[in-house]
């Protein structure tokens, strides 16, 4: 009887200690997992409250911005999370090897490369409404979306480098000032946005303008962090040779990842 109570035994002990093991993995994945949802949230509401400071404006407003954000989002903004998305990977390996001189080399890599895709984007945006009479828009929707579209483009080489800034700091886990900043940039953007939108009379255009602003709020509240803070000391130190020689092996990750995008 003994012999048959053993296995009973030894299976609760092991029930127990995987039961441990997973709840503290959890915790572990969650501390570095749910603030960086909290700042994909924040920065997408920039979006959504210019959209809904333009649903103020009217129904043409309203349409017109929710086709243009929904336009810029996919051709633009998406594909630049995508590729910065690369810097999880190169990141994480160099911070886990405790090759830290390499988080700054490639974080500097990712901006370099990110932002003259930008360039054809723009181009992309500038014709949107072109494109958007050509698969059966109402012609005036298809203006005043464009019109957002060219006030975004500011805010586009700024989303840029703030996605890479967020891997910076997402593959060291330093989880707080990517949460402050983050909701300092939202609460900037909302009274920036009412502001332009309603009290300077930019109409749609005011919405897309203060995310052009926040955006590059955001990069420099992150700049100034990543600059003077003791947490960043060994990672952003800048090599310029590490820098462009990182570059196939950036694009190695970045493309597979923006295609995912």
């Amino acid at each position: 009887m003994d012999e048959a109570l053993l296995p009973r035994k030894e299976r609760s002990i092991w029930e127990i200690l995987t039961w441990e093991l997973t709840v503290e993995e959890f915790k572990k994945i969650s501390f570095v997992g749910a603030p960086f949802m909290a700042v994909a949230m924040s920065q997408y509401l920039l979006l959504g409250v210019s959209m809904m400071m333009a649903g103020h404006l009217g129904e043409l407003a309203l349409s017109a911005v929710a086709i243009a954000t929904a336009f810029c989002n996919v051709t633009g903004f998406s594909l630049l999370w995508g590729l910065c998305g690369a810097l999880e990977t190169l990141n994480g390996q160099a911070y886990g090897a405790t090759q830290y001189y390499k988080l700054g080399s490639y974080t500097y890599c990712a901006i370099i490369c990110s932002l003259p895709i930008c360039l054809p984007v723009c181009l992309l945006w500038m014709y949107m409404d072109k494109l958007l009479v050509l698969i059966g828009q109402d012609p005036q929707v298809a203006e005043i979306a464009n019109r957002y579209a060219m006030c975004l483009i500011p805010g586009l080489f700024g989303y840029a480098i703030v996605q890479s800034q967020v891997r910076f700091f997402q593959s060291q886990s330093l989880v707080l000032p990517m949460i402050f900043t983050s909701l300092a940039t939202l609460c900037f953007h909302i009274i920036v946005c009412w502001v332009l939108v309603f009290k300077f009379g930019f109409g749609s255009k005011g919405g897309a303008l203060a995310i052009s602003f926040s955006n590059w709020f955001n990069v420099m509240l992150l700049g100034f962090y990543m600059r003077y803070s003791p947490s960043c000391e060994k990672t952003r130190t800048l090599h310029l040779k590490d820098v462009f020689l990182s570059v196939k092996e950036f694009f190695h990750f970045a493309i597979p990842s923006a295609v995912m995008a």
